[in-house]
Order: structure tokens, then sequence, then C-alpha cells
């Protein structure tokens, strides 16, 4: 009697680490893929003429007001006085300051909604009614309240800042599992040391994606102020260029932002991460 022996196909499997860290490894190369066929696209319906070109600018036109823009030598200081780098860097100080003012008001003011009932009874509707406005509703009564200096600015951003972190603030202390809250408290933990040890830890996802949320319409809004009435950040640049038909610094001038906007949001992910590894994992 003859036996047969039936090979089977070695199946290889690659290591999970190792499969995680090659689709880590193609999103830069992904993202600059199709960097490149939307700027070929671009040039594409540049060169058919569809437009005129005043109306759409090449991509090389844009690279070259970038380097006009940026070069303070150039005999106009940049644009207007001012290089592009000196102008995103007012824009920048602006959202800085009014993120920090408003994120440090709305931590505050959700710790509180999110302990104390009555205060979030009481101050709930004033925050979404303050959420519900748009920033550049307001900055009509901040500018005849404190004048066309940098005051108003940062005010709009403060107040257009703090009411997501308010909001995601309140909901994440009230979501915190109460058993972690009682085994704190049966361990001596009391008072603050609960929210600093258990509420404040077990918030943390939720109050970044909040900063996250507020970072973001604080620089939406410090440009859109600063095209109505702002002429020195970048906001103003791409106001002045618009008046004079100038549309290869208008797209400069909006690339510029949402690059910007891009690497702003990176950072806070990655901190984000830093500050709650545990997030997204079993």
């Amino acid at each position: 009697m003859s036996t047969e022996v039936t090979e089977r196909p070695v199946v290889t499997s690659r290591p999970r680490g190792s499969a995680r860290r090659a689709r880590v490894f193609t999103r830069p190369a992904l993202a600059l893929l199709a960097l490149l066929v939307l700027v070929g696209i671009w040039q594409l319906v540049a060169l058919a003429r569809i437009w005129p070109e005043q109306l759409l600018p090449t991509p090389g036109q844009v690279w070259h007001q970038l380097l006009v823009t940026s070069d303070s030598g150039n005999g106009q200081g940049g644009y207007g006085g001012s290089t592009l780098w000196e102008r995103l860097g007012v824009s920048l100080r602006r959202v800085a300051y009014g993120s920090v003012y408003g994120i440090g008001i709305g931590v505050g003011l959700g710790l509180l909604m999110g302990l104390v009932p009555a205060v979030r009874a009481t101050v709930e509707p004033l925050v979404t009614f303050l959420r519900a406005l748009p920033p550049l509703a307001y900055l009509s009564l901040l500018v005849i309240w404190f004048g066309i200096d940098e005051e108003p600015k940062v005010y709009l951003l403060m107040i257009a800042a703090f009411p997501p972190v308010a909001v995601a603030t309140a909901a994440a202390v009230t979501g915190v599992n109460r058993q972690y809250v009682e085994a704190a408290r049966a361990l001596g933990a009391r008072g603050w040391q609960v929210v600093a040890s258990v509420i404040l830890p077990a918030s943390a996802p939720e109050i970044l994606t909040g900063v996250r949320l507020a970072v973001g319409i604080a620089y939406g809004s410090v440009v859109a102020a600063e095209t109505v009435n702002g002429a020195d950040g970048i906001g103003g640049m791409v106001l002045n260029a618009q008046r004079y038909n100038q549309t290869s610094v208008v797209i400069l001038g909006l690339v510029v932002i949402g690059v910007t906007g891009l690497l702003i949001d990176s950072l806070l992910v990655a901190l984000s991460r830093l500050l709650s590894p545990w997030r997204g994992r079993a």
C-alpha cells in the first residue's frame, strides 16, 4: 500500500507590527501623490486657457509670488511692507493668544458645568448661544468697545474658542465612569484630588478633541477678521490682493493658510496621542 504525501502551501503572515508600520509609511507617499495629481490637474487646466490667466494663474506663477512676498529686499518689503512670513506670524500670534485664553476659560467652565448641575443649567444656554453665533457677527461690537487694535481680534478668538472646549469638557466629565470616582474616594482622595487624578485624565481625549475644534475655529476666525478690517496679517494680504485682482497672491495666501492649519492640527493630534496614549487601544 502506497501512501501519498500532500504538501500544504506554507502561509507566511506578516507580523502585525510590521504591517502597521508599512501602512504608516505609505501615508506620506499617498499624500504626496495626491498633491502632485492636484497640481498636475491645476497646471493642465491653467494651460488650457479655459479661464483667463488673471482668474486662474499657473502653479509656477503662484510659486513666483511665494518667492517675491518672502523677500524683504524686493523694493516693496515683501508685500505691502511686510513679508509673507511676518504676516503669517502676526496671525499665528493672535491665534495663540486667543486660543490659550479661550481654552483656559473653556476647560474651567466645562469642569464646573460637568461637576455642578446647577452651573450647567445656568451657563449652558449662554454657551450654546455663543457657539451658534458666527464670530464675525460680534466683531463689529468688539471694535466699537475696544477699538481697531489687537484687543478686539484677541477677544474675538477667545470668545470663538471657548464654547467648543466648554461643551466637550462638560460632556467628558459627565461621561466619566462613576466607579472610578468611587474607587478614588475609597482610597482617600477628596475634592480636587479626585478631579486631578481621575476625572481630568479620563476626560483628556474628549477635551483635546474640543481643543482641536477650538483652534481650528480660532484660525478661521482670525483670517476672516483680517479680511474685514486687518491689513497686517495673512488675511489682510489676501484682502489687499483681491482689491487689485492679484489672483496668484490670493491663491498663495489660501494655500499658506491651509497648510499652516494642517500643520497645527497635526501637532494637536500628536499632543493628543502623547497625553492619552491609551485611546483607541483595547
